[in-house]
């Protein structure tokens, strides 16, 4: 009994889904935590406010709490998105000691950066299960129709998704670390957590290997792509800040790139032509956050909801000045000096910041999930490993040269790369350029472990965290000063452990923590 007690508290707020887009209460949990779920779905619009929910959750994260809250850091998908993946890898220098212990691998299984992000992933996991279960109950009372109810699975089925692919990041090996990814993933939840006979059902639930997560993660996907509108049937911002087919084949597209099924991202990239277009300027997405054609899926924030000053991303990036771009890609020969990318930075106190997000006032931005320039990009490093090295170097110029201060001399052309290697190469090299500050950097590190081609070895060598000298950032010639020594794969730290409070409550999981933790 006291171990489920203590995992009751645990769940407490998984049985709460009252957060709907305008942060309202709009059901109230009995004295067993019981949803009352025919009060949350009894209604279309009541319907509507639950599914809300569970985008202000992926936003903000399920509690909804004052400054120094888990919500207000943005876990899973604000800031916190953006921030750990690019802290824990080189092309960024954390300045301060928000997110130092990430930034240095000396966290452990009760660090509160790490811990969060898995207990707030959950938390919104449970949530959109929640929301799927009372849509069943709402289709069976006649509130609304199946066609209505798909629709709203498709987005909630496609956050479970995004949310365990996210958590395979850092708490699992890649996908290719065995030959049939048979090591240990992560919990693949499905079951709606709401009551305490659920709890006993889900107290020792198990890790399912990474192919089984990839398995039901694709499933997901394919039903939100079938079930989702497209992007022409979204309107508005909708476009943008909803999910959509081309959001669900996006990640798709990331999931097979993970898995190195290099036709299968084609396939599915030949989906988004038409629908998306790359914008002139590369910086074009960042001045038109809701309202640009690149954008495939952003979430939304405006001046009353956003996740707070530890949460929004003009608040860390730029405001407050916590992660500054590392010497070592500001000084890249392959990031050119003219390059346009360069000017949507500034200078504080001797270090170079991004100014991609731009509204330190509301922290209105929004949070650049999927571009298309990212999928244009993962479809060129497709072609150049199956040795489409003609089609590889058209797609990797549509997003360089539109940076480029003089295309016609500049670009890259057929003699610029000796093999095909050489080629993808500088297409992942052209990723780190063009998603710096976006939290793309972790996932490549991750997925590009012993990879063929260029292999990553574990945590990288980083610039000393801190305001880095004005010297370290001159152009010309690459970073050359102090780093941090790297972490091989095999340590301990590769992998983010398993949160205590979680390997305290299920003894299955304990028994499968991550080694060395």
């Amino acid at each position: 009994m006291k171990n489920k007690n203590k995992f009751l508290v645990t769940l407490a707020i998984f049985s709460i889904f009252l957060l709907n887009s305008c942060s309202e209460e709009i059901v109230e949990i009995d004295p067993s935590g019981t949803v009352k779920s025919e009060t949350a779905f009894s209604s279309p619009t009541l319907i509507q406010a639950a599914v809300n929910g569970v985008y202000n959750a992926a936003q903000m994260g399920v509690f909804n709490g004052t400054e120094g809250s888990p919500a207000s850091r943005g876990y899973v998908f604000g800031a916190a998105y953006f921030q750990q993946n690019e802290a824990r890898g080189e092309d960024v220098v954390n300045t301060e000691a928000f997110y130092q212990l990430t930034y240095e691998a000396n966290y452990d299984a009760t660090s509160a950066n790490n811990v969060y992000y898995w207990s707030d992933a959950y938390l919104l996991i449970n949530k959109a299960n929640v929301v799927l279960k009372g849509l069943d109950g709402a289709v069976a009372n006649g509130t609304i129709t199946e066609a209505i109810a798909n629709g709203y699975r498709a987005e909630i089925r496609y956050f479970r998704a995004l949310t365990h692919l996210e958590l395979l990041k850092h708490f699992a090996m890649p996908y290719t670390y065995t030959s049939d990814a048979s090591h240990l993933g992560v919990p693949y939840r499905t079951a709606a957590i709401v009551t305490p006979e659920d709890v006993d059902a889900n107290l020792s639930k198990a890790r399912n290997t990474v192919a089984e997560c990839y398995t039901l993660a694709l499933d997901d996907l394919n039903f939100a792509e079938l079930n989702a509108p497209t992007k022409a049937q979204r309107a508005g911002i909708d476009k943008i800040v909803k999910v959509n087919k081309g959001a669900a084949i996006s990640t798709k597209i990331v999931a097979y790139q993970n898995m190195r099924n290099w036709p299968a991202v084609l396939i599915e990239f030949a989906k988004l032509e038409g629908q998306y277009a790359l914008e002139a300027n590369p910086m074009g997405v960042f001045a038109n956050n809701y309202g640009n054609n690149e954008s495939i899926f952003s979430m939304y924030n405006t001046a009353n909801t956003n996740p707070g000053v530890n949460g929004a991303l003009a608040s860390q990036f730029n405001r407050r000045n916590l992660i500054a771009i590392s010497p070592l890609i500001w000084r890249d020969s392959q990031w050119l000096v003219d390059d346009k990318r360069r000017a949507d930075t500034e200078v504080v106190s001797n270090a170079v910041f991004t100014r991609k997000y731009k509204d330190v006032t509301n922290y209105s931005d929004g949070s650049p999930l999927i571009r298309y320039a990212e999928m244009v990009l993962a479809a060129a490093e497709a072609n150049a490993r199956l040795g489409n090295s003609t089609d590889a170097l058209v797609l990797l110029n549509k997003v360089r040269d539109r940076a480029l201060a003089n295309p016609t001399t500049q670009a890259y052309t057929a003699i610029s790369f000796a093999t095909d290697a050489d080629l993808v190469k500088a297409i992942l090299k052209e990723r780190r350029i063009e998603f710096i500050c976006e939290g793309k950097r972790w996932g490549d590190i991750h997925r590009l472990l012993n990879d063929d081609i260029a292999p990553t070895t574990g945590i990288p060598s980083k610039v000393p965290n801190g305001y880095p000298a004005a010297s370290a950032y001159a152009l010309g010639t690459p970073y050359s000063g102090s780093l941090t020594a790297a972490i091989p794969s095999t340590d301990r730290r590769f992998l983010w452990p398993i949160p205590l409070q979680e390997t305290n409550n299920n003894p299955t999981l304990k028994a499968q923590q991550n080694p060395g933790w």
